[in-house]
């Protein structure tokens, strides 16, 4: 059985520059696993990489979903394999409600020409049982996305987009940053409950507070774009103590 996702000796440009080189990862069904890293490391190149965002050229290497190459897939044809991303700074939508946001993506995905109106009304319970998991209130559906949410505030929508969403591969950028404390083990709870209903995660953060509550089942660290170091939870834990040189050299 092929695995969920699979990067093979992944090489990335960013306007001309290489930024990964030859980076090799695996994801299974209701796995965690945590990719680390400094600021500049090649993290968010990855992640951005996987979603198929322009700009981002894979020059060399393989991006395979269920063993199906997409690297020559659009952004919404990846989506619709199953791929979300929440990112590290989630833009501000002007104009478009979370709710209108979500229904669009159901559209999508059951093949409904219109993207406005619901194909299924139960999709908005969903929404609004999702937000209240994440500890926002369900006027939030009706909000303009990201528009004036703090930063804390927009993990949290992402995460509940996710659990609406039911993608096969949740992709977080730095998904506790602006969080505090509580918001911290609120977003480890929705991701350990997307593990249990046999999500991969791929969870991209250089601190180890986040995985103080989900224990990742793999850890790979990236230095200037490459794998410097890979481990089960304790590496995150040496990361920590050590920082990341010194795990490297290791």
């Amino acid at each position: 059985m092929p695995e969920l996702l699979e990067i093979r000796d992944l090489h990335v440009d960013v306007e001309g520059k290489r930024v990964l080189k030859g980076v090799n990862l695996t994801l299974r069904p209701g796995e965690v696993h945590a990719v680390m890293g400094p600021n500049g490391s090649g993290k968010s190149t990855l992640a951005y990489t996987i979603a198929g965002r322009p700009g981002y050229e894979v020059v060399e290497g393989d991006i395979l979903v269920e063993g199906e190459s997409i690297v020559d897939l659009e952004p919404e044809e990846r989506a619709l394999k199953g791929i979300f991303l929440g990112f590290q700074e989630p833009p501000p939508l002007p104009g478009v409600r979370l709710s209108s946001l979500v229904v669009a993506a159901v559209n999508k995905r059951m093949g409904v020409e219109s993207l406005s109106r619901a194909a299924d009304p139960r999709i908005f319970r969903k929404l609004v049982e999702a937000l209240q998991k994440v500890g926002l209130g369900p006027e939030y559906a009706q909000r303009e996305l990201h528009v004036g949410f703090s930063g804390g505030e927009k993990k949290r929508a992402e995460v509940a987009q996710a659990l609406v969403l039911d993608p096969k591969i949740v992709i977080l950028d730095e998904p506790d940053s602006g969080l505090d404390i509580d918001g911290v083990r609120i977003v480890a709870s929705i991701i350990k409950e997307l593990r249990d209903s046999g999500k991969g995660i791929l969870l991209i953060t250089h601190y180890a507070r986040l995985l103080q509550y989900v224990k990742p089942d793999s850890v790979t660290v990236l230095l200037d774009g490459r794998v410097a170091a890979r481990g089960g939870p304790e590496l995150a834990e040496e990361i920590e103590k050590k920082g990341y040189t010194a795990v490297a050299r290791a």
